[in-house]
């Protein structure tokens, strides 16, 4: 009973909540319930956000180590390398400077990687001096042309110390020293170097004359231009050494045919003077050869003579006692020596005693025939 009690009433309630439902929801508007399909398009498009924010993060991980990397960097054998960060040099003194290998630094623009090179040569080239001229005449080996006179505003010239005019240029070759100092003490410090070669050009012209500039000391005036470069470099500590200057001088081009005929007279007057130094050497060699000569034979018949005189001294000296020992019997042996060899070749010889008194000479006889002459009748 109780149970059938209960579902009765259990019944009648679903009636009665079925009926208050009914009038509830005729009395108020129908809500139609949420869609499946839209939950299912949240759910996935969570997913995706999810899934992207995942490859975001891989890739700006990824995108960090290829940063990190790219810090790297090598410095050659020929090199030293400083590393500004914001500017400012990481590191004191030679302590900043970092040698050839391979080096990290924060990229940019955090870290700046600034290379000085030290063992390679630089150049520059000063052309205060020297007239207009384009990349194209140099190398063609061409020269603009002269015009009636010097343009002051187009051509550059040097002013030499008796008041004439140059044109002049040089190119200096230097090794950086100091890279600090090269590098930053300096806003450019390769055209410091050109002014200082601008100058030195100007200074040692003022103190040559064109035709010592030109022709007769160009050694001496190159040399004047790379004293005064490395006194300059030396006084504004640029940080360089000098290692080289060369240097080229012409004269005005609207003058170069008076300035040719001054080098030709000029070389005809030293062919001269060499041709007579030369001459001059010549005659001072043969006259000294000879005199070498000379001098050589009168010393060599001055001691023959010496010696002679001494042999004969010292033959007398050994004939002295025979002589002391018997004069007479002396005498007559070296008479004897001398007659024989003073009657070597003679014919006929005739001795005539000292106590003869008559000597009787045949002096038309026949003379002798030679053998040979007398032999050949019997034959």
């Amino acid at each position: 009973m109780s149970d059938k009690h209960d579902h009765s009433h259990q019944h009648h309630d679903h009636d009665h909540d079925h009926d208050h439902d009914h009038h509830h929801n005729h009395d108020a508007p129908t809500q139609p319930a949420p869609a499946m399909p839209e939950d299912a398009g949240s759910q996935a498009l969570a997913e995706a956000l999810k899934s992207s924010f995942a490859i975001v993060k891989v890739v700006m991980f990824f995108l960090l180590i290829v940063f990190l990397c790219s810090g790297f960097f090598t410095v050659g054998s020929q090199q030293k390398a400083m590393v500004l960060r914001f500017g400012k040099p990481v590191g004191e003194g030679n302590r900043a400077l970092l040698t050839a290998g391979l080096h990290w630094g924060f990229p940019p623009p955090i870290d700046e990687v600034v290379r000085i090179p030290i063992t390679e040569i630089q150049q520059v080239t000063s052309t205060v001096g020297w007239y207009f001229t384009t990349k194209e005449m140099e190398v063609n080996n061409m020269e603009p042309p002269a015009g009636p006179s010097l343009n002051p505003a187009q051509d550059g010239y040097t002013i030499t110390a008796d008041g004439n005019i140059i044109h002049t240029r040089a190119t200096l070759y230097y090794r950086i020293e100091e890279p600090i100092q090269y590098t930053f003490d300096f806003v450019n410090a390769s055209n410091t170097v050109q002014s200082a070669l601008d100058n030195a050009l100007i200074y040692a012209s003022l103190r040559y004359k064109v035709d010592d500039a030109l022709t007769r000391d160009i050694t001496g005036f190159k040399e004047t231009v790379q004293a005064r470069v490395t006194e300059l470099v030396a006084k504004q500590k640029l940080g360089i050494v000098v290692d080289q200057c060369q240097v080229e001088s012409r004269p005005p081009r609207q003058l170069r045919q008076a300035f040719d005929q001054v080098l030709t007279a000029l070389s005809t007057r030293d062919k001269v003077r060499n041709d007579a130094l030369s001459y001059q050497n010549q005659v001072l060699s043969r006259a000294s050869a000879e005199a070498s000569s000379r001098t050589n034979a009168a010393q060599a018949e001055r001691v023959r003579l010496v010696e002679s005189v001494k042999a004969e001294a010292q033959r007398f000296n050994d004939l002295l006692p025979k002589y002391q020992a018997n004069p007479a019997l002396f005498a007559n042996i070296l008479l004897s020596e001398k007659i024989g060899q003073v009657l070597t070749n003679m014919q006929d010889k005739v001795y005539l005693p000292e106590q003869t008194r008559e000597l009787r000479l045949q002096l038309s006889r026949e003379p002798q025939k030679p053998a040979a002459q007398q032999s050949s009748p019997n034959q």
